[in-house]
């Protein structure tokens, strides 16, 4: 649980750090908006999350679908660094953006903060949301059909998406869209391989993905 709690501490104060340093100045109410909502979920998401969730997330496992883990990690690093950093410089340094309404930055930081909540919820409800792909027999892994897992099969990536297409357009930066896209596709294309895998190594996942069809988006994909 302290390794748990010194990883997060450690990644949020990172996430602030890119921002503002990339920036060159902190007098930026949307990034501290942004951020602030962004640890203030992901605190409440630790607080409420399984214990034994917590520690399988802080540690590397055996049994980790390699493939996985280097297209999660990829998809992270783009998705957050790489966002936070160009749209610092962006707003920040060189303004290569036009003006976003403000009014348009602030439907984007609501949308940003359900894609949050929603990808927390998941993980709530899902004791085996793991950082990468693993078959989780240590842990008498099963199949979660609770929850937004009632909708689609992968709602932990779905928030994560919408997300991360909302926080460019929050912070005022179209150029910083550019690897959250990217970010965003690595996460459609871990469905495909993690479904997968699921169905050949998962009791009771082939007859759950029959019975909810759609893997990200409710009665369209």
């Amino acid at each position: 649980m302290i390794r748990g709690i010194v990883l997060v501490i450690i990644y949020l104060a990172s996430l602030v750090t890119i921002l503002f340093v990339s920036a060159g100045r902190v007098d930026w109410p949307m990034g501290w908006a942004s951020l602030g909502i962004y640890i203030l979920i992901s605190i409440i998401n630790f607080m409420l999350a399984d214990p034994t969730l917590v520690k399988e997330r802080a540690q590397m496992r055996t049994g980790v679908d390699i493939r996985d883990m280097v297209l999660a990690s990829l998809s992270f690093l783009f998705f957050f660094p790489l966002t936070l950093l160009v749209a610092g410089l962006d707003i920040g340094r060189y303004a290569w953006s036009p003006t976003i309404a403000f009014i348009v930055q602030v439907i984007a930081l609501v949308v940003f903060t359900l894609g949050n909540v929603i990808g927390s919820w998941a993980m709530v409800r899902n004791k085996y949301f793991s950082t990468f792909l693993r078959i989780q027999k240590d842990r008498d892994h099963k199949v979660i059909t609770s929850g937004p897992y009632q909708w689609v099969r992968h709602p932990g990536y779905a928030g994560v998406i919408l997300a991360s297409i909302a926080l460019p357009i929050s912070l005022g930066s179209l150029w910083a869209l550019v690897p959250a896209i990217v970010g965003a596709c690595g996460f459609v294309i871990r469905t495909f391989f993690e479904d997968r895998t699921l169905m050949e190594e998962l009791s009771g996942y082939r007859e759950y993905a029959h019975s909810v069809r759609f893997r990200l988006l409710p009665g369209i994909w």
